[in-house]
């Protein structure tokens, strides 16, 4: 009986030194911070543990919390912005920050999820107080990085009384409504047609001027080749006519014979033209004397 009970303490003792050593001790991983408390409140002098590794505790009295120690991120849900043109806009932003006072987040937030709440809040409103102040065309092209300065810079300030350090913040996208984005569309549309529309206009103008004097160079051309071709061809008949008079000045029979040669060959060409003449007319005196000095005989009566 006595060994019994022995047997039966000696199992309590070792369990009671099981559940104590299990609740003593507890590990730090590498992307981990932890919080340890006292009855809710952190424990002076070793409150904070960011060595990893195995690490004790008192059991039952201290409790900890772990922290995430890397760099969390926040996505905030898409919201429309009034802007300062009065223009609607759908913004999409996210940012980055990270746990670097634990102390400060565990008695403001307590959790991660506190913690987005709260900073999903302060990045809302930091987006509608910096975005309200600015034109679209700031937004999207001209200041877009300087609004994003402002913000992290706003959501940062906010960040710091809850124990984080945001290191980034940035506006994803940031368009028009469906709606207005329909209408803006159909506008741009209808502005390009017009575009086209105006540049084809200014295209055919340069191609009609363009034809146009090509046709007038070619008719100015024509003219001048023709005037160059009338003026060579006065001053070779000229040439031609002086010529004919110089050898006429000195032999007129000869000429007198050429030119009658030049007459059969012109009119008496197979054709199908019919010439009824006498054979004792002047036309053929160089037939009935090669001299052509003869008369022809009168006709008789």
């Amino acid at each position: 009986m006595k060994q019994s009970f022995a047997t039966l303490t000696a199992f309590v003792i070792l369990a009671l030194v099981v559940v104590l050593g299990s609740g003593a001790l507890y590990t730090v991983g590498q992307t981990e911070q932890v919080l340890v408390l006292r009855f809710g409140d952190p424990v002076p002098g070793r409150a904070l543990v960011t060595e990893p590794g195995l690490h004790f505790k008192i059991p039952f009295v201290e409790t900890v919390t772990v922290l995430d120690n890397r760099i969390l991120d926040l996505e905030s849900p898409q919201q429309e912005i009034l802007a300062n043109d009065n223009q609607r806009l759908v913004v999409d932003a996210f940012l980055r920050y990270r746990i670097t006072d634990p102390l400060a987040f565990y008695r403001t937030v307590r959790t991660i999820e506190g913690s987005r709440n709260q900073l999903g809040s302060v990045l809302s409103s930091a987006l509608r107080r910096v975005l309200g102040a600015a034109t679209i065309t700031d937004i999207v092209r001209d200041k877009r990085d300087a609004l994003m300065s402002s913000i992290l810079k706003s959501v940062n300030a906010e960040g710091e009384k809850i124990g984080v350090s945001v290191i980034d913040a940035r506006i994803r996208r940031a368009d028009f409504p469906r709606e207005i984005s329909d209408g803006v569309f159909k506008r741009m549309q209808s502005e390009r047609q017009r575009e086209a529309a105006e540049f084809r206009a200014q295209g055919s103008e340069i191609s009609q001027r363009i034809r146009a004097k090509a046709d007038r160079d070619v008719t100015v051309l024509t003219a001048e080749a023709q005037r160059q071709a009338d003026t060579t061809r006065g001053e070779g008949d000229a040439e031609r006519n002086r010529v004919y008079a110089e050898a006429f000045g000195r032999d007129p029979d000869f000429f007198a014979f050429y030119r009658s040669m030049q007459a059969y060959e012109a009119g008496l060409k197979p054709s199908e033209t019919r010439l009824v003449v006498s054979p004792n007319s002047e036309f053929f005196r160089y037939f009935n004397d090669p001299a052509g000095l003869s008369k022809p005989a009168a006709a008789v009566k």
